[in-house]
């Protein structure tokens, strides 16, 4: 059976009308489920970089919930992590999840 490894990232009720917070939020979950996954997997950030084709310092600003991510970059770490990417967003609320590929 696959294991997912996701961040739900839900946006205090006194923030949830301001954009940036909801941004930051979505920014916020996708890097904690990327470190999740890669820590799983036991790969330093300069493995997950080489892997995905970026330098260390980008999978560091991905980590930290830094980065508005492309739809270039998810596919680029879903691969590099071996796993799909399912990402739910819902008002205000953000799911994230990396599901290891079959064995």
């Amino acid at each position: 059976m696959s294991r997912g490894y996701h961040t739900q990232w839900l946006i205090p009720d006194e923030h949830r009308a301001d954009p940036a917070y909801v941004e930051a939020g979505a920014a916020i979950a996708l890097g904690q489920a990327v470190y999740d996954r890669r820590t799983a997997l036991g790969f330093t950030q300069g493995q997950l970089a080489h892997r995905a084709g970026m330098t260390e310092a980008e999978v560091e600003r991905i980590e930290g919930g830094a980065v508005t991510p492309t739809v270039a970059l998810l596919r680029a770490l879903a691969h590099a992590l071996d796993a799909r990417l399912d990402l739910s967003v819902e008002d205000e609320e953000t799911l994230v999840t990396f599901v290891a590929h079959a064995a």
